[in-house]
Formats: C-alpha cells, sequence, structure tokens
C-alpha cells in the first residue's frame, strides 16, 4: 500500500521483493551487504530489527547496519482466551492464571514472535506460569483458541476482532497505553489495570548503512507523503494499526525507536529464556 502511494512521490517505479526465511534475516541481510545508493531499501518489523538480535547470531549488526528512513505503523497484541475461561476482565483472568498452578496452555505463533515474547512478558510482570505451546503462525492458534484446545493467545488485532466480535473468543486489553481507535472497545492495558504491559511491534524503513542524507531525506519525504493519506491510514485502522505522528515519522525517530527497543527488550527476552532451536 505504501509502496504504490511512493511511486507516485518519487516519479518512478518501486519494484517489491518478498524475501522470507531465516525470520526475515535474509532479506536484512541482503539489504545490509546492497550498494548505500538509496535503489536498495527495506520494509523490516520489529521481530526482524529488534527480536531477532536477542536469539540468533546475526551476519550483520541491527544497530549499526541499517539507516533509518521513516516508521510506518504500530500495532499492539491484544490478550484473547477462549470462552470457556471463567474471566470478565483482565484481573480476573490473571487471578484465575494463578488459580490453575501453571495449569494454563498459551498458544505463540513461534518461537521470537510477537505472541511468543508478549506472552513471556506477561507471564513476568504477572508473576503467573504457564504451558507455552508453540504454534506455525497466529491463524492456528487463535483456532485451536476458538475450539478451547488452548486457554490463552497473544496476537494482533487483525486476526482476533472478528472473533472476539461474533462472541467466539474473548478479549481482555490491547498491549498499548490507550485504546486502538480499530478496536475501541478493546480497553487498554493501562486501564484494564496492568499498568506497563506495553508490546508495540512495528513496520518500518530502512536502507543500507551509510545512504547519503539526501536520498534518505528523499526517500523519508516520499514516505510520510504516502502516510497522510486518508484511505490508506483508514486501512491501516481496519488492520488494527495505527500510523504514527509526523515527529514520529523522522528517520533520527525510528533510529531512537530501534535502540529503545533493543535495550528495553533484549534483556527481557533472555530472561525469559527465548532462544533458537
Amino acid at each position: 500500500m505504501v509502496a504504490e502511494r511512493m511511486r507516485a512521490e518519487l516519479g518512478q517505479s518501486v519494484v517489491l521483493d518478498n524475501v522470507s526465511g531465516a525470520a526475515g534475516s535474509i532479506g536484512l541481510g541482503r539489504v545490509a551487504r546492497a550498494p548505500a545508493d538509496g535503489y536498495t531499501i527495506e520494509v523490516g518489523n520489529w521481530s526482524a530489527h529488534v527480536v531477532n538480535g536477542a536469539i540468533y547470531t546475526l551476519p550483520y549488526d541491527l544497530r549499526t547496519s541499517f539507516e533509518p528512513i521513516a516508521l510506518l505503523a504500530r500495532a499492539p497484541q491484544v490478550v484473547l482466551s477462549s470462552k470457556a475461561v471463567p474471566a470478565t476482565d483482565l484481573a480476573s483472568l490473571i487471578a484465575w492464571i494463578k488459580s490453575r498452578d501453571g495449569k494454563v496452555a498459551i498458544g505463540t505463533a513461534g518461537i521470537g514472535s510477537p505472541p511468543h515474547v508478549a506472552a513471556a512478558f506477561f507471564l513476568s510482570m504477572t508473576g503467573t506460569q504457564a504451558q507455552l505451546v508453540p504454534y506455525r503462525g497466529a491463524a492456528p492458534a487463535v483456532q485451536d483458541l476458538v475450539s478451547g484446545q488452548i486457554d490463552l493467545v497473544f496476537t494482533d488485532p487483525t486476526s482476533a476482532v472478528p472473533l472476539v466480535r461474533a462472541g467466539s473468543i474473548k478479549a481482555y486489553a490491547v498491549s498499548a497505553p490507550e485504546r486502538l481507535p480499530g478496536v475501541p472497545e478493546i480497553p487498554s492495558a493501562d486501564e484494564a489495570g496492568l499498568r506497563g504491559f506495553h508490546v508495540a511491534t512495528w513496520n518500518a524503513m530502512f536502507a543500507p548503512k551509510g545512504t547519503p542524507k539526501p536520498i534518505v531525506d528523499k526517500l523519508n519525504a516520499a514516505a510520510v507523503a504516502a502516510l497522510a493519506d486518508p484511505a490508506l491510514k483508514t486501512r491501516f485502522t481496519e488492520l488494527g494499526q495505527t500510523i504514527p505522528p509526523r515527529d514520529q515519522q523522522t528517520p533520527e525517530a525510528l533510529g531512537a525507536l530501534v535502540q529503545a527497543d533493543i535495550d528495553k527488550w533484549w534483556p527481557i527476552i533472555r530472561a525469559a529464556g527465548i532462544r533458537a532451536d
């Protein structure tokens, strides 16, 4: 969506190359090794640019191998349970988990995924225990939540909200200080009583380190113009994502965000024992 609008802003084609594999490290490695001429840029996420550094040995340095361009969107996780869980709010959910002496099954979308990190952070903050059940992605975990085969799931709003509104599962909070515009009926973690339970994944644009500032500024301007499109903002809201305010869209702000998230999350991830198999 952003690329389509950037084509018009830059006056030239923007070719998308979806590179998967190795938790995103193959694509990031390709960008890190590319010429710093502005013709190779990357849209990466929180997992690839933050979490991976705590659990994998990478062939590049997440702090120094990339030139930040612009933060595109952010999204929290939603705390969900099956209908069988006898809780009505976040406080009673935490009390129920404590009463189960670790006999609670939480589905996660793979090692180091946002749902995995969110679940580990939640258990640490609440002093509770549970069994983390890995799935190959969020969709099968949510499916098993609906059928009652597991008790809890942490996932992004996109896959959860339709099922919550249909009454198929329960939602207790979003992992953010404020409610999301797209799902105003779900309270924030702070409102629900778990102040500081903030897990915000993000998507952002990067170039190889050493890309000249005039090129970075031109790419940033194109991205910012694309994000100002009301239709794009509406679509992001529907997906449970928020476009950051203008002062958070600068290259400097993105660089500071990456550094702050690394400083925050690497100790949490390592303390939780999250590591590659």
